[in-house]
């Protein structure tokens, strides 16, 4: 079956099913056309709790799906491939929070949404890469800790005058990218300004024009004097970036950008998870209230 006729079948069958189909800025490029909504994960668990819809089909990993259920009790969610996961999500448990808790007394927990919702439940707050110095600045506090990113933590370390504890957690595709890579792309194509994801090491943020989260890029590259941009960050957000500038080149500083579970699902997945219903993510009624709090108290502080 071919693409086009796919996107048809699903869209049809999102219909006939109450459905909304939501897609992170990482996915397929033709998963992300065939979305009601696509974007960064926290924002399209928002957006899908707004809508009127029986279903939310949710195109990203597990986490996200979580946060979805988190969001929306009322609605059925579910993740068209089950096997989607998330390597730093997964290198952190509800017992490693309970512990920082218990070997740091009194130091409030920041926890990035890329994260369980078992693991947000025994957080004081939750953060997004686009919030996350906002959201740590809100915190009345001389000391946090920061889970589970360690890089997206020392890029709050640096602007503010907290001491920032962190997990040692990280990101494989965004870690994967080195300083090199950016100094070779760069001369490659000199004169680029180069975009990068919090969620990069340090010493490539430090090579940076603009550090940014997913939405964030797509904005600053409408926006920025260039022809060319070097973009830090998993390239199916290109696709995205290619609809918004299509005048504008998007260059990778590596071909090793790649997330191997934002790229399992299909059309065929997504197709087959409207008609079965199955696959559905549930969040215990307990981790649910506790985990929402902590996204609650971050929406307080202000969310960008």
């Amino acid at each position: 079956m071919d693409i086009q006729k796919l996107q048809q079948d699903i869209r049809a069958l999102a219909r006939e099913r109450n459905a909304v189909i939501l897609a992170h800025n990482y996915q397929r490029g033709e998963v992300q056309d065939v979305a009601d909504i696509s974007g960064d994960s926290l924002g399209l668990s928002m957006a899908a709790a707004k809508t009127d819809a029986d279903v939310i089909v949710f195109c990203g990993v597990h986490f996200m799906a979580e946060s979805a259920a988190i969001l929306s009790p009322d609605k059925t969610v579910i993740l068209p491939r089950m096997d989607a996961g998330c390597p730093m999500a997964d290198m952190i448990t509800a017992d490693d929070v309970r512990r920082i808790r218990e070997e740091h007394p009194g130091v409030p927990i920041v926890t990035y949404v890329n994260s369980s919702a078992e693991v947000k439940a025994e957080s004081d707050i939750c953060c997004t890469s686009a919030n996350a110095v906002k959201v740590t600045r809100s915190v009345d506090a001389p000391t946090v800790y920061l889970t589970p990113d360690q890089n997206l933590a020392r890029w709050v370390a640096r602007h503010t005058d907290q001491k920032v504890l962190y997990w040692k957690g990280y990101c494989p595709t965004h870690h994967r990218l080195r300083a090199e890579d950016v100094e070779r792309t760069k001369a490659r194509y000199p004169g680029a300004p180069f975009v990068a994801h919090p969620e990069c090491r340090p010493e490539v943020l430090d090579l940076a024009d603009a550090v940014k989260s997913t939405s964030g890029m797509i904005e600053w590259c409408r926006e920025v004097d260039a022809d060319t941009v070097i973009v830090g960050t998993e390239t199916g957000l290109f696709h995205r970036l290619q609809k918004d500038s299509p005048r504008k080149t998007f260059v990778a500083p590596s071909d090793a950008m790649i997330c191997p579970n934002m790229k399992l699902t299909s059309l065929e997945d997504v197709l087959e998870a409207l008609e079965t219903l199955e696959n559905v993510v549930t969040v215990p009624e307990p981790v649910r209230a506790r985990a929402v709090t902590a996204l609650e108290r971050m929406l307080a502080a202000g969310r960008d």
